[in-house]
């Protein structure tokens, strides 16, 4: 079988990288027999074109690089390809693929709102205002999968309402996100995280979020859960099947 790269952003905070070296444990437990590497785009490491050199020196010859990444923004879309551009110019008889980002799977949202379920009394409900907090983008269609998200999840569940916010390059910021749902009648404030990992942006939420409101309730990132091992693993397969289609169709 091919390996599985799974690539996430990395982050100075050393609880980052352990958490996802933890998520790609789970993958690994889940489909025994799949080589499943870990890697950073930078940060943390080893880096991906470390990652990806290994894997050829290990005598593989195809390879599928999963994007642990919530967003198709910058880093799915620009670093992600042109590191594994290089990393095929250098390993020539390494075939090299990319998966879909993770993106706004329901099976992530589940595990968002289970995070949420953790950190607030259901008893708080009715008067509950949530903050749907994501690290933001400079490329608005990938804020709007946030924003849908939090719609729903407005529209799904009895609470005064929730509003996306970002902690950076878009608007609202989370206080801005706390003002907005006060304005609509929440007596409670609680901030879900639609963040992978602990690190320096969630930090700056959490930080944000406290001044804002030092009686919110902050649920912590998606972490390493079966549910996320398991839409890592259907990233890998979904590649695979794109390849086998794309080749069927030219022969």
């Amino acid at each position: 079988m091919p390996a599985l790269v799974a690539v996430a952003h990395g982050s100075r905070d050393p609880r980052s990288a352990a958490t996802i070296s933890a998520l790609v444990e789970r993958v690994r437990l889940r489909r025994p027999g799949l080589d499943v590497r870990v890697s950073f785009l930078g940060l943390s490491t080893p880096r991906l074109s470390d990652a990806l050199a290994a894997v050829a020196a290990d005598g593989h010859r195809e390879a599928v690089v999963v994007p642990l990444l919530l967003g198709d923004a910058f880093h799915a879309r620009v670093d992600v390809p042109d590191m594994v551009g290089r990393a095929a110019r250098r390993h020539p008889r390494l075939r090299l693929r990319v998966a879909d980002v993770l993106g706004a799977d329901p099976r992530l949202v589940d595990v968002a709102l289970r995070r949420l379920g953790d950190a607030v009394d259901r008893a708080d409900e009715r008067e509950l205002g949530v903050v749907l907090a994501a690290t933001g983008s400079s490329r608005p269609a990938a804020n709007d999968h946030v924003t849908g998200i939090a719609s729903t999840l407005a529209a799904e569940h009895g609470w005064r309402g929730a509003v996306a916010a970002f902690a950076t390059a878009a608007s609202p910021t989370v206080p801005e996100a706390v003002e907005l749902l006060r304005a609509r009648g929440a007596g409670r404030i609680a901030v879900a995280s639609w963040f992978l990992a602990p690190g320096l942006l969630p930090s700056r939420v959490a930080r944000a979020a406290l001044a804002a409101d030092p009686a919110v309730r902050l649920a912590a990132p998606l972490g390493a859960d079966d549910a996320v091992a398991d839409v890592v693993l259907d990233r890998y397969q979904g590649a695979l099947a794109d390849a086998a289609a794309r080749l069927a169709h030219v022969s």
